[in-house]
């Protein structure tokens, strides 16, 4: 049997998830469906499979979040594949299996989205061992979604003749259909929802997808070719990747090959496309609301609520999605939530900041929170993981006040290294080239208080660096 190699593709915004999820960290990076993020549920997902250690395929802007969250896991030797840019799933695919057969003989991918939810582990396990069998045999198999109910927003599979007991030809996939084609769909008992879940060789895929798109095929393995690997990421080159055409799976291979197989999965499948798909996966109190912890409820029925540490108080409302973060309030409800993208095309016409990032900041080394600012200050309160170290930096239109919280902060000022512990302050002057880690074996926080006339992230020209950010 051929190794089965994982491939989790972790690109994408999730805009219609605004404003929990935001382009520079989307929802696979939340923990929306419990305490794990959606990532991490892909990843353990797969235990009870005979795999090898999983590729993870993100944008180059996430790396230091996809490690963060290995590393929670104890994940090692996971490889984290960089995409410069997102061209769509035909290339990421396309480069996960030239990665894997430069590092394995010809192994069977399992290629998986990071932001799906499964509730039935062992339906999920079934249909993979079947598929690798399948897929043993050289056919690329696709996993159709058996349907509960007319679903617009989903493209179909139509089954084709039969192959052995558990699995399909394919006789083809349909776009998203109205809702009258959907019902038709479901009512005939031959269409299955297409979940974006993909098993085969990868020699196969390559073979098929230099067949049907060379023009992709090669310029992901120019690309590929021209990559650089420091142990930690495989980055790709961004000139040659620039070229690649943007394509899905789908288009590019699956509907053109003549070796296409589709195994039924019944496994409470969701990929949480929507607020309204959120309130489905997620556990409900008695009257079906989705609530925070700190919440009171009267006389209101099924509502999705999520909150950042603010106390909720419902009462005499039903079926609204309500999402209060540090920085936005979003108040719609369950039906028209879909057209949150309506929002966010306002909001990226306007360029506001809340699109992009989160008043909480993730970064390789900890994380900061923008507490308060003014048109000449900036409070900040940051958080530097044990073993951690900020970029050696200078600002040239800021200073900055830094006041010790908890830990202990190892401090250098043009050359000049000093320890602060609780409740002890240091004075950082513009221009002055400095530094701040964190040696100790908890974590460091600290209150920034910046000044100054300009206080943009883009002020920092950074000396050295052991994320390699120089």
């Amino acid at each position: 049997m051929n190794e089965l190699k994982p491939v989790i593709i972790a690109g994408g915004s999730g805009t219609r998830l605004w404003p929990l999820s935001r382009s520079k960290y989307p929802k696979q990076f939340l923990s929306l469906c419990g305490e794990q993020t959606m990532l991490q549920q892909t990843i353990q997902r797969l235990n009870g499979l005979p795999f090898s250690t999983p590729t993870i395929i993100c944008n180059v802007e996430h790396r230091f979040i996809v490690a963060e969250q290995l590393r929670q896991l104890n994940v090692d030797g996971a490889t984290v594949l960089l995409e410069p840019f997102g061209r769509n799933t035909a290339p990421a695919i396309a480069l996960a299996a030239l990665e894997a057969i430069a590092k394995h003989t010809d192994p069977v991918l399992l290629v998986l989205a990071a932001d799906h939810v499964l509730a039935d582990l062992p339906a999920f396990h079934a249909a993979a061992i079947h598929g690798m069998g399948l897929a043993g045999n050289d056919q690329l198999v696709t996993f159709g979604i058996v349907p509960g109910y007319a679903e617009t927003g989903y493209g179909y599979i139509k089954k084709g003749t039969p192959i052995g007991a558990h699995a399909f030809s394919v006789e083809r996939f349909v776009e998203k259909p109205n809702h009258q084609t959907a019902v038709e769909y479901v009512n005939s008992g031959a269409y299955l929802w297409n979940s974006g879940m993909f098993m085969f060789k990868a020699s196969v895929f390559l073979r098929e997808l230099n067949l049907y798109r060379p023009d992709i095929y090669d310029a992901c393995m120019q690309a590929w070719q021209h990559k650089t690997d420091n142990g930690d990421f495989t980055q790709i080159s961004a000139e040659l990747f620039a070229s690649c055409p943007d394509d899905s799976i789908d288009c590019a291979v699956m509907e053109k090959t003549k070796f296409a197989a589709m195994v039924p999965l019944d496994a409470g499948w969701n990929n949480v496309g929507g607020f309204a798909a959120l309130w489905a996966v997620n556990e409900k109190d008695q009257h079906g609301n989705v609530l925070p912890t700190d919440a009171y409820v009267s006389d209101s029925c099924n509502n999705y609520i999520h909150a950042d540490k603010q106390l909720v108080a419902l009462c005499g409302v039903e079926n609204l999605v309500v999402v209060s973060t540090k920085d936005a309030l979003l108040v719609t409800t369950r039906e028209q939530s879909q057209h949150v993208k309506v929002l966010i095309n306002k909001l990226k016409a306007d360029q506001r900041s809340e699109l992009e990032l989160h008043r909480e900041v993730y970064r390789p080394w900890g994380k900061y929170d923008s507490v308060d600012n003014g048109e000449r200050f900036q409070v900040k309160r940051i958080t530097v993981k044990p073993g951690a170290k900020l970029s050696v930096q200078m600002h040239h239109h800021r200073a900055e006040h830094w006041i010790v919280v908890s830990g202990t902060a190892l401090v250098t000022i043009d050359d000049k290294k000093q320890y602060l512990t609780e409740n002890q302050s240091v004075y950082i002057p513009a221009t002055a080239v400095h530094a701040l880690e964190n040696r100790g074996k908890v974590p460091l926080e600290l209150i920034e208080v910046q000044s100054g006339s300009y206080l943009g992230e883009d002020d920092i020209v950074r000396f050295e660096d052991r994320y390699g950010r120089v």
